[in-house]
């Protein structure tokens, strides 16, 4: 099963059976490879924090993707994958046949056209830049499979902030072949922040506000749709702070990583990073945050 690519005007033709889970990859373990010391490497590789708190991101209000450029069915099963993960480890799903797109997953044969178009439109949905430099690097495409995403910092009392240093992001459109009009997503700054000051927990948390997902069909051509999709559903749901380099445990994060051990679906490592970042408390502070990450993950997957 291949991923055929097409101009965005033409359906991407998949295989017969892409709406099935992609089949078993054979899992081999390691003797020691989760110990606490490695686990901690393997989440301090993979967490980001945010610009403005310090701490790390996810969602808070229930992700609804959506999955665009592609045939309905083939765009339904992305974005199922996408629900069933968040269901899977604590994230919290919006399951409203109308809910209003806050994770956006675009295939396109012009990624770079279609990012340009956003930053002109409102760049804060690329994510937080200091200067123009900043804001230069971060609209450009680098990757086959790309993510960007809007954070916002809460309080206390549920006030809530657009992590911007521009004016609030009001809205962007995302052209759609198979969809019209285009979706339209709007986002509001308001409020200012009430703490308690503490100082392993200030009462400010990070969470996501929108994501975006770009992917390029023409770089994708020896991945299988369940593959891809297992790899977007990870990227919807914790933003990574590197995929391009080998992790420390057998992860999908490798999968277009140069070099690294070939790994074709989520696995436990994966899951269980998910289940410790739903789990964790959302307004400690950074380390803390990590280090409940690597505890869950110790329990959930045993110390061998």
């Amino acid at each position: 099963m291949r991923f055929v690519t097409a101009v965005l005007a033409a359906c991407i033709a998949l295989p017969v059976h892409a709406q099935t889970a992609a089949p078993q990859t054979e899992k081999v373990t390691v003797t020691g490879t989760r110990s606490r010391e490695v686990l901690d490497k393997f989440v301090n590789a993979l967490t980001t924090t945010s610009r403005m708190t310090g701490k790390v991101a996810r969602w808070e209000d229930g992700v609804c993707p959506v999955t665009v450029g592609l045939k309905q069915k083939f765009a339904g099963f992305i974005s199922q994958r996408v629900r069933s993960l968040a269901k899977e480890v604590g994230a919290p799903v919006n399951d409203k046949k109308d809910c209003k797109p806050n994770i956006e997953i675009v295939f396109t044969t012009t990624p770079q056209a279609l990012v340009d178009g956003i930053r002109k439109q409102n760049d804060s949905f690329l994510g937080y830049a200091d200067n123009d430099s900043q804001r230069e690097a971060l609209a450009k495409v680098t990757r086959p499979i790309q993510a960007w995403y809007l954070t916002a910092t809460k309080d206390l009392r549920g006030n809530t902030l657009v992590d911007s240093s521009r004016t609030p992001p009001t809205e962007i459109t995302v052209p759609d072949p198979y969809h019209n009009p285009p979706f339209l997503t709007v986002y509001t700054k308001q409020g200012a922040m009430s703490v308690t000051g503490g100082r392993l927990g200030d009462g400010l948390h990070t969470a996501f506000y929108h994501a975006i997902i770009v992917a390029e069909p023409a770089k994708l051509l020896d991945e299988e749709v369940g593959t891809l999709a297992d790899y977007i559903a990870l990227l919807s749901l914790t933003q990574l702070n590197s995929l391009d380099t080998c992790q420390s445990l057998p992860s999908i994060a490798n999968l277009l990583a140069r070099d690294c051990a070939p790994v074709k679906e989520l696995t436990d490592n994966d899951r269980a990073y998910l289940k410790g970042l739903y789990g964790m408390g959302r307004d400690r502070n950074g380390p803390i945050q990590r280090d409940q990450i690597s505890q869950a993950m110790q329990q959930l997957l045993g110390n061998e």
